[in-house]
């Protein structure tokens, strides 16, 4: 699948914020790109520019392409519940983003990577698709032959957070996708309702 290739920090210094993980070229220079990117008289944003920024965002964040993303939106505007928290819900039970969140890849493109390249597990099966759907009770696991993978190994020993909604087994490698996250257990800085309400328009 097609996906954002390009240079991560330039995106960063466009939202303000390390959206990608940890970025130290991000942090000397957290201000937007271009030749005037340090100028503070910058013209007011119109409502749409702002709702078009949020949406990227999150396509950003998530490693998610327009035409799935708007998928998701569709998927979330017909549930029952709040389109916005749905949305994101939706983005958080993506495979990739479950490997990420259990700390077995240092970032969301190196967990689709994995996931891409056979060495993740769904209830004892390999799935190699990135936008599998998790659901309540699933079993994320590294396969045998790759949990010796050395870029796996260091990814665990550096990941210290904890997820209410996740439970890790390190010795077994693998961890419990317990429930879907409520919206106030999502970390992203993400306004979901300016999304809803472009994607609305």
């Amino acid at each position: 699948m097609a996906r954002y290739t390009g240079p991560k920090t330039k995106i960063a210094r466009k939202f303000g914020e390390a959206i990608f993980g940890d970025d130290k070229s991000f942090e000397k220079r957290n201000y937007p790109p271009g030749q005037h990117g340090n100028n503070r008289r910058r013209g007011k944003k119109s409502e749409y520019a702002i709702q078009l920024m949020e949406k990227q965002k999150a396509k950003y964040t998530y490693g998610i392409l327009e035409r799935q993303f708007r998928n998701l939106f569709e998927k979330a505007n017909s549930s029952k519940g709040v389109t916005g928290e749905v949305l994101l819900q939706l983005c958080e039970s993506r495979l990739d983003n479950v490997v990420y969140r259990m700390g077995v890849a240092p970032s969301r493109r190196g967990a689709r990577q994995l996931v891409s390249h056979r060495h993740i597990t769904v209830n004892g099966e390999i799935v190699n698709i990135p936008s599998y759907r998790l659901k309540a009770g699933d079993v994320v696991g590294v396969r045998e032959k790759s949990k010796s993978l050395e870029v796996i190994e260091n990814s665990l020993a550096n990941n210290s957070s904890v997820y209410e909604w996740i439970t890790w087994n390190n010795e077994k490698h693998e961890g419990t996708f317990v429930a879907v996250p409520e919206r106030i257990q999502i970390p992203e800085n993400i306004k979901e309702q300016l999304i809803v309400e472009l994607y609305s328009k």
